[in-house]
């Protein structure tokens, strides 16, 4: 997991509100995004944020320890083709490469640096788990619902029945803000953790597409300065 920095993380949170459906109901039934709605509350985009700056350090030796595995990494790669096989692996392994274990050192490195970070993130994102059936129930009185199906169980159905916009402005109201620090020895639930991976995969899909569309937006910027060769 990279710590990106806190500019980047409020665009990823902005674009993820952005595209997402208007908020409504039909005929009674609706659906919503748990994930999703967490995702774009203003409290884990400050808590996010926050997270960014405190551990803008570590983010530097992450880059850096990860550097270090991909230049032994590159001393493994036999064929030098700038890409490590499993078989040129295996065979590192079988004649018990010394570099594997310096690539295992520093792999420990890593996760030992993430884990104060990861476990802010769970943490910000739990107290706002814990006020989502509360922020729910309000959208149910409040537009009349009587189902609530999740996004999956719908073949096809119009963006109106997504309520996960509604959801998130009332985490808003009733969770303006949320700490990073978690108690000590506080471990969060699998249920938790699950939401967390959720929560990461769409911020990951979310920076996929904007370098996707970046990428796309310098190709023809790129062509035109290309000089006439004709």
């Amino acid at each position: 997991m990279n710590i990106r920095n806190t500019a980047l993380v409020a665009a990823l949170l902005s674009a993820v509100a952005i595209t997402a459906p208007a908020s409504a109901q039909v005929a009674g039934i609706a659906t919503s995004d748990t994930a999703v709605a967490i995702l774009r509350s203003k409290a884990l985009g400050a808590a996010y944020q926050q997270i960014g700056t405190q551990y803008a350090a570590v983010s530097q030796q992450l880059q850096t320890k990860r550097q270090e595995i991909n230049n032994l990494n590159a001393q493994l790669d036999t064929d030098k083709n700038k890409e490590l096989t499993q078989a040129e692996l295996d065979v590192a392994i079988k004649a018990k490469n010394p570099l594997l274990a310096q690539i295992d050192a520093k792999q420990k490195e890593m996760s030992a640096l993430q884990d104060p970070v990861i476990l802010a993130q769970l943490y910000s994102i739990e107290q706002i788990a814990l006020k989502y059936e509360a922020a729910q129930q309000a959208v149910i009185t409040a537009k009349r619902i009587n189902v609530i199906l999740a996004p999956d169980a719908f073949v096809w159905a119009p963006e109106s029945v997504d309520v996960t916009t509604a959801i998130t402005a009332e985490l808003d109201k009733l969770l303006p803000a949320v700490t990073i620090t978690p108690p000590a020895g506080w471990r969060p639930s699998r249920q938790i953790g699950t939401l967390y991976q959720q929560i990461q995969q769409l911020i990951n899909n979310a920076s996929q597409q904007a370098q996707a569309q970046a990428a796309a937006a310098q190709s023809p910027a790129s062509a035109a300065a290309q000089p006439d060769s004709r």
